[in-house]
């Protein structure tokens, strides 16, 4: 499997034209899709109101590939008895009457045409995939109008070079984490072979841990103690660090600052090494020396600080029985947003050999989950927001089924060339699988 299969670049670019749709409901669709699940108001809670603030208004935008081409009236009539049925997805978030700046959900009535985009598309055009690209740039760059629930669904018949048709998803974050969204798509669908089953999914065997009482009773109680002084010291320090830069420390100044990493320690190591790549690049081409930024020559800083705010799912996965519970029998399930945020820091070295990068990033991922920071920021979340931010560069990975995709946003006023840092990060990923495979 070759590392650039399924490697997306998202770059936002100017002058894109509108969307224009086309596809209107019947009128047994309208009437059925304007019955949304009826509720009482209840109010927008912190951690999603926060997905509201100017610096941080985040929409998930998610691209799923279909074999056969859309069949319009079987997405619709199945959003009336599934999304529909969900709360949040039939409701809107309005200002508080009596609490000033907070939010509340309102019940309305949801009309799926202000909801699924059917874009014109120009037939035989030159690059399909570039399309798709170009318009889900797009879609980044615009919100959904506060009339109506946050969140459409956006039909590209258009045949790329994985799927016959494509679709696009894009839902503001106070409806719920990635998690939960995940699992309630899921729920939405059905598996071929039979038509009234849920999809299964892989589980990961978990590892059996050792209790701390097979140590004997004497060194099983210095073991939790110890472990429990570091808990506490790791969090200690995090916080004091996390203080620190909320007054006074800062990243050096660089090309790019504050790219958000992930939880995965290849992943991590892969990002630091393509950013490492592209700083050198960068740091000669601003001495006229590009020529020397080469695998081996390194331009890159003596000392460089830079740190990328990492985000933290605390709440676990709702499930996909549950979702698909709750919307067959108006049931009620724990939703909505509880993250936390921990600051991690990007090594920026060009190493000999690919796999440190990956060991550093193990190093610093494990000492970041023996810490209660995530737990403490998410207590602050929107002093933390006001005060970070988002950047100008964000990295999303997706691993399944043995192929790994990479998405890229950026400023293009902060990044103007992505496509040389696509490259860089892609080229990291070969030099580690390269150097996992000589080692076997």
């Amino acid at each position: 499997m070759s590392p650039k299969e399924g490697f997306k670049r998202r770059k936002v670019k100017p002058n894109l034209k509108p969307v224009e749709t086309t596809g209107r409901l019947d009128k047994t669709q309208e009437d059925e899709g304007r019955s949304a699940v009826a509720g009482d108001e209840e109010p927008v809670s912190p951690s999603a109101q926060m997905f509201h603030e100017p610096n941080f208004n985040v929409y998930i935008i998610a691209i799923m590939g279909c074999k056969t081409p859309v069949d319009l009236p079987v997405i619709k009539s199945n959003l009336v008895h599934t999304l529909l049925k969900h709360p949040r997805f039939s409701s809107l978030q309005v200002d508080d009457e009596k609490e000033r700046g907070k939010l509340r959900w309102i019940p309305t009535n949801v009309d799926l045409e202000k909801h699924i985009i059917v874009p014109e598309i120009e037939l035989g055009m030159d690059s399909p995939d570039q399309f798709v690209e170009d318009y889900v740039s797009n879609l980044s760059k615009t919100t959904i109008s506060k009339t109506q629930p946050l969140w459409d669904i956006h039909i590209l018949n258009v045949k790329t070079s994985d799927a016959e048709a494509v679709g696009v998803f894009r839902i503001h974050h106070s409806l719920g984490d990635g998690t939960s969204l995940m699992s309630l798509l899921l729920a939405c669908t059905r598996q071929i072979s039979d038509p009234e089953a849920l999809p299964t999914i892989p589980v990961k065997k978990s590892k059996e841990k050792k209790d701390w009482r097979d140590y004997g009773r004497i060194w099983g109680w210095l073991f939790g103690v110890s472990w429990f002084l570091v808990l506490m010291w790791h969090t200690a320090v995090d916080i004091i660090m996390f203080a620190a830069t909320l007054l006074f420390l800062k990243d050096n100044e660089s090309p790019i600052k504050g790219p958000p990493g992930t939880v995965n320690d290849v992943t991590l190591g892969v990002t630091q090494a393509g950013l490492s790549r592209y700083l050198s690049w960068r740091y000669a081409a601003q001495t006229k020396n590009s020529h020397r930024a080469t695998e081996i020559g390194n331009n890159l800083p003596k000392k460089i600080r830079l740190r990328s705010t990492m985000l933290i799912n605390l709440r676990p996965s709702v499930g996909i029985q549950a979702l698909a519970a709750m919307m067959e029998k108006d049931t009620e399930v724990k939703w909505g947003n509880r993250i936390g945020y921990v600051l991690v820091p990007i090594t920026m070295a060009l190493h000999s050999n690919p796999l440190d990068y990956v060991r550093e990033a193990k190093a610093t991922i494990n000492r970041k989950k023996h810490s209660l920071e995530a737990i403490f920021t998410y207590s602050i979340a929107e002093v933390v927001l006001k005060i970070f931010g988002i950047e100008g560069l964000m990295v999303n990975f997706q691993s399944y089924v043995n192929k790994m995709t990479f998405v890229v946003s950026v400023n293009e006023g902060t990044i103007p060339d992505t496509h040389r840092l696509c490259d860089d990060i892609v080229k990291a990923l070969e030099l580690a699988k390269d150097a996992v495979v000589e080692r076997e």
